[in-house]
């Protein structure tokens, strides 16, 4: 995976000294940045990401906390897997690499990531793609039974540390794979060498902390921020156009449209996709073609 992408670690400051970012980059021309899910890593970009270094420089990072990113512990505020210091780690390894204003892509816990980049640092996005989610605030505010029973972890990984590090600890060679898939009675979409990678990865020391220190981080400090932007009339400035998957939990309880517009100062564009949660790796031609699309 990733033949002829040049890989690299980016030293950052992090709580309790400095940490590191994990990432690759191909290509030339304009950049941009790809952003991974839970309980990926940037692995899940393996099939995109070289088509699109075609055309483009093209980096895909670990976020903090997941694939070979640093995992610092987490705190009582939840601040070290905040969306606002994981999106200063991207701001400042982009930066590093010589760009300071790029395109961004971010599925899933990367979309979140990117909507508050582009929040803090908006002179750095010059456009924003979300891929399968609707806003943080928006989906906790919209809880009912079918996205309490579908986004279960939702609700279990930001229960009080170690109760959720710990069950999952006991059978991660069971956990992983439920999350990727087997929860909605899918079969998996992954390559048997990605599936590999996101469960080494996985089992990394401070990993299974890390993914709920970043659930934690949504459920509190992360929509005091966004509640304090709407409040504020901060509103993202770039170009934003949300996918998501067509008849999956986000198109049947959420607009991504109307529920991204309230954060962005255009109007908001979009559309829906065939396939699965996980559009990168089960629906790669038509999410290459949304970007190439939106991107130009």
């Amino acid at each position: 995976m990733f033949e002829g992408f040049r890989r690299g670690t980016f030293a950052t400051p992090m709580a309790g000294g400095a940490g590191h970012i994990n990432y690759v980059v191909a290509g030339s021309g304009p950049p941009m940045l790809l952003l991974h899910g839970h309980p990926q890593s940037h692995i899940m970009w393996h099939i995109v990401a070289p088509r699109l270094a075609a055309t483009r420089t093209v980096v895909c990072a670990d976020l903090r906390g997941y694939g070979d990113s640093a995992k610092p512990a987490g705190d009582a505020r939840h601040e070290n897997y905040s969306k606002r210091a994981m999106a200063a780690d991207m701001v400042a390894l982009m930066a590093h690499l010589g760009f300071p204003r790029f395109d961004l892509v971010g599925h899933d816990r990367g979309g979140r990531v990117g909507q508050r980049l582009c929040l803090d640092d908006p002179d750095a996005v010059a456009r924003f793609m979300p891929v399968d989610i609707a806003p943080t605030l928006a989906i906790y505010e919209g809880t009912n039974l079918e996205l309490a029973t579908r986004y279960f972890h939702w609700f279990f990984l930001i229960q009080a540390h170690p109760f959720p590090e710990n069950l999952i600890s006991h059978d991660i060679d069971f956990y992983l794979p439920w999350m990727l898939g087997q929860r909605w009675g899918a079969p998996i979409v992954h390559t048997a060498e990605a599936q590999a990678e996101y469960l080494r990865c996985a089992k990394l020391p401070g990993a299974i902390h890390a993914m709920c220190e970043d659930y934690r981080a949504s459920a509190s400090i992360d929509l005091d921020h966004d509640r304090a932007d709407l409040a504020a009339g901060r509103r993202i400035a770039c170009p934003v156009r949300a996918v998501w998957s067509k008849g999956g939990v986000i198109d049947r309880m959420f607009d991504p449209i109307r529920t991204f517009q309230p954060y962005c100062a255009l109007p908001v564009t979009g559309a829906a996709i065939p396939g699965g949660h996980y559009l990168a790796e089960e629906s790669p031609d038509e999410l290459t073609r949304e970007i190439a699309d939106f991107f130009g």
